[in-house]
């Protein structure tokens, strides 16, 4: 016994003089080093200043923010996308915690005789590319998983993401990076982004390959193709994969050197003008057979205006069979805060004006509008319904479906999550299998509540919701029906 506690005591006595000498060292490191002046004033106390404000970051979160504070998703619009992927009930008790003043709350207009449920409808599938795509889609969901690479988010979220979309009949975007065995395996409907870097269908010298793009489209489940010219989280910078997670599946995916941070420019080099694009819209719809459209931020919005014409010119078959529209508020990945922060039109502005525009040049039966950007709740995608929209897509929304936590780490490869880290020891927490369950769950309770809504304004399914249909609190704190702040172009038809 009395050996045993020499033994503890003389340890006792080594870890304490370890950490007297740890302090001494880094008192030393602290006074002569220059790059931090908080530390050479204050050595040792000073790293106290980083420390904390790390965890504030998990405090605020855990803590003491309120239910609607945080940023840039709060904790109540998370809460709601964990239930409903779980499968739980999405009732709350003892009324509303939103505060309805905000400029741009949506307040959608009850009916006094709501549509009853046995007569409300589904909605039907939406064709996209009719009378200018060799194989047309009939797309069977208003909602769908908008593009997040493979490279970006880890292998078991892509194979969550597939099996989920393929349970919950959506479809799914591949984003930038190329496609991955991981998106066909659950079977899915796939949406082949081409972004500036052209990953997966480039040649050596980064162009355009036809070759590479006949091997996609040969696959069955990759149903159309969109050319981004532009995301919310970076208007006019090119994609960015941080070097440490380009290992050799991925750089073999994309076509890029393993190891080496993966750059998009922030163009496409062979697309300058509406010209080029509906050039290139043309031909990579002659070589795949399959829907072609395109991805951008809107800021400038003349020459929307300018390619409507131009298509109108050239005859209805060379229009792109679709256009997404992404708010600038900012979206998933790495990219620099003035250009998430203020930098092209949020969702708000950019899609009425865009659905007006289409309609005014007499283009809606032949170009649909998807809306991105920050709709991962039932309100959100019924206003973006309300405002045009023939098709909405969510990337958080998903993340949030698989777990994510916010950490605010998807660019460190660090996520705690394994959604978007590659390494393999924090991927095994995500289970592909449960949160496959969690995706079709999530889009299952979107779509049923959206359809409580247009229940609750009249109609009998979502896509029968119009502008009259919902109001918008403006800076004077009172509403106004989002049909006289963007009165809408005559119409010509009205989808189920």
């Amino acid at each position: 016994m009395a050996a045993t506690l020499d033994i503890l005591t003389s340890l006792f006595v080594f870890v304490i003089g370890l950490v007297a000498l740890s302090l001494i060292v880094l008192f030393f490191v602290d006074r002569y080093q220059t790059s931090d002046t908080v530390r050479r004033n204050y050595p040792i106390i000073g790293r106290m200043r980083n420390i904390l404000s790390e965890l504030g970051e998990f405090f605020r979160q855990y803590f003491f923010a309120m239910d609607r504070e945080e940023m840039p998703f709060n904790r109540a619009q998370r809460e709601w996308v964990n239930e409903a992927s779980q499968g739980d009930s999405t009732n709350v008790a003892f009324g509303s915690t939103r505060n309805l003043e905000p400029v741009g709350t949506p307040i959608f207009v009850n009916c006094p005789w709501p549509v009853l449920e046995r007569d409300s409808v589904t909605s039907n599938p939406m064709r996209i590319g009719e009378g200018a795509a060799r194989i047309p889609y009939d797309a069977p969901s208003f909602f769908n998983i908008s593009g997040m690479s493979y490279g970006a988010l880890s292998t078991p979220a892509v194979r969550a993401l597939s099996n989920g979309a393929a349970k919950a009949g959506c479809w799914m975007n591949t984003g930038e990076g190329g496609l991955s065995p991981y998106h066909l395996e659950g079977g899915c409907d796939i949406v082949f982004q081409i972004g500036t870097a052209k990953y997966g269908v480039r040649d050596d010298e980064g162009n355009l390959s036809d070759k590479k793009l006949r091997e996609v489209a040969s696959h069955e489940q990759v149903r159309m193709f969109e050319l981004k010219l532009s995301q919310g989280a970076k208007p006019g910078k090119g994609g960015i994969l941080p070097a440490g997670k380009v290992n050799e599946e991925i750089a073999s995916i994309r076509g890029i050197p393993v190891g080496e941070a993966s750059i998009s420019p922030n163009r496409h080099h062979d697309i300058g003008s509406n010209e080029e694009l509906l050039d290139q819209i043309a031909h990579i719809r002659d070589v795949t057979g399959k829907p072609v459209g395109f991805k951008t931020v809107i800021g400038a919005y003349g020459w929307l205006e300018e390619m409507f014409d131009e298509i109108n010119r050239r005859g209805p078959e060379c229009a792109p069979d679709f256009i997404t529209v992404d708010s600038g508020d900012g979206g998933t990945g790495a990219a620099p805060l003035p250009l998430m922060d203020n930098v092209g039109l949020t969702l708000r502005e950019a899609l009425p004006m865009l659905v007006d525009l289409r309609d005014k040049a007499g283009l809606k039966d032949r170009i649909r509008i998807i809306a991105s950007g920050k709709l991962i709740t039932p309100s959100e995608v019924a206003w973006a319904l309300c405002a045009g929209a023939d098709f909405t897509i969510s990337a958080r929304g998903f993340m949030f479906a698989l777990g994510c936590i916010q950490a605010m780490k998807c660019n460190k490869n660090t996520c705690p999550t394994g959604i978007t880290t590659h390494d393999p020891a924090l991927q095994r927490g995500l289970d592909p299998a449960n949160k496959a369950v969690r995706v079709a769950n999530f889009v299952e309770q979107m779509r049923k509540e959206i359809g409580v809504i247009a229940h609750s304004v009249g109609v009998p399914g979502p896509r029968r919701m119009k502008r009259f249909h919902v109001r918008l609190v403006c800076a004077d704190g009172r509403s106004r029906p989002l049909d006289e702040l963007y009165p809408p172009v005559e119409q010509t038809t009205d989808a189920a």
